[in-house]
């Protein structure tokens, strides 16, 4: 006996690329104003830090203009791929069965264990063991890549999910 396969579901270009504007957006401006307020620095070097994954970290201090630009580029660029990641598993799997929050909650610690055990690792990032991580840093960063991205990604999803829904009922009247 076969398990039925999850309904394909697909979205527009235009759903996915405001998404990943969305995302990457509210994810870059929380690490901006998490920086200021707890570094008090300018929060303008988490650009620096994150072409770093690039270019090495001699240009987390002295990185210039086009470095900052491709920090915000770099971010972007992930911030797009987890959300065609995001949008891709919704489309093919049963993702699309489980309630928004708990969906978003996992997108959100997915995206935790892959920035941090497989992207910075492979990157020139500095970054210590990963056995040296500490809990409330772990925390705070999940968090906010929860808050920034799954849950606003997988609320968009049910969003687009319950317009359709209402589209086919006033069509068929079902």
């Amino acid at each position: 006996m076969t398990t039925p396969h999850p309904p394909t579901i697909s979205f527009t270009a235009k759903t996915i690329f405001l998404s990943g504007l969305l995302v990457g957006t509210l994810d870059i401006l929380s690490a901006f104003i998490d920086v200021y307020l707890s570094k008090h620095s300018n929060p303008l070097l988490v650009l620096n830090y994150i072409a770093s994954g690039i270019l090495g970290k001699e240009v987390i201090a002295n990185g210039s203009t086009g470095t900052m630009i491709l920090g915000l580029l770099l971010h972007y660029f992930i911030a797009f791929s987890f959300t065609l990641l995001f949008f891709w598993l919704c489309a093919r799997t049963s993702m699309l069965r489980w309630n928004w929050v708990v969906r978003g909650l996992c997108y959100g610690i997915v995206i935790w264990l892959i920035m941090n055990l497989v992207v910075v690792q492979l990157s020139k990032v500095p970054h210590g063991p990963i056995s040296a991580m500490q809990w409330n840093r772990i925390a705070k960063s999940a968090l906010i890549l929860i808050g920034m991205i799954g849950l606003p990604l997988s609320f968009i999803v049910h969003q687009q999910l319950k317009h359709r829904s209402a589209e086919k009922t006033a069509v068929t009247g079902v």
